[in-house]
């Protein structure tokens, strides 16, 4: 099904637990898209910039703390409407759980094809429940995903494992690739990318650098070949203040394109 692609910035890293910066990325993932050193066509040669179906929606408006939370799903349930699919700019991983939270409330439980360097499946990260290290196990226990396929998890511990044969994630850790391809669902299907799922050589501009990670072009190539009706995606976890001559703000501005592409046409 072809969808009109809405891009939403969701600025906001209270969740983060060890550095803060994401908040930044929108703004900064925008510039990459519109700069003079590329152009706005995704691989498939079509023209975002002159396609009625594309469009940035700017900022959402929010405050701090955890009601930031509600505030996140009430506006992403806004933005959503018949044919329209949402493309979130975060903002840390914390924002995630909101965000599905409101795709589910009109498409109902949806499955989540998550890409990671971490399975973001903790009970609780220092203290907190709704850290960005634990959205998806509060996705499982709210109903509001039926599947959850973790891609190019890394640093997957006794807990995180324990975890997920909890609630049946499938992880897909990096020293078992080749993974079989194209990935399918039965759909509808939420994409949450994590920009630390790419190994740093590629995407320095993340809090947590993790080693031996995906490149652009396994994402790129992943997301190109899905089988899937996608309803809804998020780009998570730039940070800034961390990159280097903006590479991950390019690399970012490329995944919003080949993603919003996919949406569009499929």
């Amino acid at each position: 099904m072809n969808r009109t692609v809405v891009v939403i910035g969701v600025p906001w890293d209270e969740k983060s637990s060890f550095l803060r910066g994401c908040a930044a990325a929108p703004d900064a993932i925008r510039r990459a898209f519109f700069s003079p050193a590329a152009n706005p066509c995704a691989e498939n040669g079509r023209d975002l910039g002159k396609d009625d179906r594309f469009a940035f929606a700017g900022d959402m408006v929010l405050g701090s703390g955890d009601a930031v939370l509600r505030q996140i799903e009430t506006q992403a349930r806004d933005a959503i409407s018949g044919g329209t699919a949402p493309l979130f700019l975060g903002g840390d991983h914390a924002v995630t759980f909101p965000l599905i939270r409101a795709i589910a409330a009109v498409s109902g439980p949806v499955e989540v094809l998550h890409f990671d360097a971490h399975p973001d499946l903790y009970d609780q990260l220092d203290g907190d429940r709704f850290s960005h290290g634990c959205p998806f196990a509060r996705l499982w226990e709210d109903g509001a995903i039926k599947r959850h396929m973790a891609v190019g998890v890394r640093t997957a511990n006794p807990h995180q494992n324990i975890q997920a044969e909890k609630f049946g994630s499938q992880i897909l850790e990096m020293r078992g690739v080749p993974w079989p391809r194209p990935f399918r669902f039965e759909g509808p299907v939420y994409l949450s990318l994590d920009l630390d799922v790419l190994d740093p050589a590629f995407a320095p501009g993340v809090s947590h650098h993790e080693p031996g990670g995906m490149t652009t072009r396994d994402v790129i190539a992943m997301i190109q070949n899905l089988d899937a009706d996608l309803v809804g995606a998020d780009l998570v976890e730039y940070n800034p203040s961390r990159d280097l001559n903006g590479v991950t703000a390019a690399v970012s501005a490329k995944l919003l394109k080949e993603i919003a592409a996919k949406i569009i046409f499929g």
